[in-house]
């Protein structure tokens, strides 16, 4: 299983999408944005709302949605779920967290919109994800 999950193969796989790392796009030259990106991954245990990253860039709201959609091609909202689905992986796939514990560090509150986002984003529910690729569970 470890080797699989290093070398992205899954012998039971339907997709790649539980291999997929995000890491965010970063190669643009929007100084403001990449700023607004690296608030998002080191506060990614907050809620980050759009109008409090326009407040903190001095931007418009309207304005930063669009310069941040252009830089990134994703969504503000996108962007910061990819960010805490990124960081609950990590944590199911190398503690013994639960998943509502892993859950609730990323500041997810509602567990059917968070499985839902998770299963979007992975093709697999929480709990056969930390199943699959925790280490201890492996």
């Amino acid at each position: 299983m470890l080797c699989s999950k290093g070398f992205q193969i899954d012998y039971q796989r339907d997709s790649q999408s539980p291999f997929i790392i995000f890491s965010g796009q970063k190669e643009h030259e929007d100084v403001a944005i990449r700023t607004a990106q690296d608030f998002i991954e080191q506060n990614v245990h907050s809620r980050i709302t759009v109008d409090e990253l326009a407040s903190m860039l001095a931007l418009g709201r309207r304005n930063l949605e669009r310069r941040f959609k252009k830089a990134t091609g994703n969504s503000i909202m996108e962007y910061i779920q990819r960010v805490k689905m990124e960081a609950v992986k990590k944590s199911l796939e190398t503690s013994r967290l639960g998943v509502n514990e892993a859950m609730d560090r990323v500041g997810y509150s509602d567990p059917k919109a968070f499985r839902v986002i998770f299963k979007k984003v992975t093709g697999l529910s929480p709990l056969q994800y930390r199943n699959r690729y925790n280490r201890e569970f492996v």
